[in-house]
């Protein structure tokens, strides 16, 4: 260890390791936040693409054939 940490350290070398960890758990958890968020589960992605499916084809905005297709390549991805 560096020896400055040996002679009683003062208030100095403490508030150094306080910052120090500080930054280095912010910065962890920053980091593994940033990683589940991106390549984690998906949060229903799939049953909000139905969903808004299902309200286009009730407000007649596309037709039955359009609907079953659209439908089809959900339910295969």
């Amino acid at each position: 260890m560096p020896h400055w940490f040996y002679d009683g350290g003062g208030w100095l070398g403490g508030l150094f390791m306080l910052i120090s960890m500080v930054l280095l758990w912010g910065g962890l958890i920053t980091v593994l936040v940033v990683v589940f968020r991106r390549y984690g589960p998906a949060r229903h992605s799939q049953g909000n693409a139905l969903r808004l499916l299902d309200e286009r084809y009730a407000r007649g905005d596309i037709d039955q054939e359009e609907y079953e297709r659209r439908r089809s390549t959900l339910a295969r991805s």
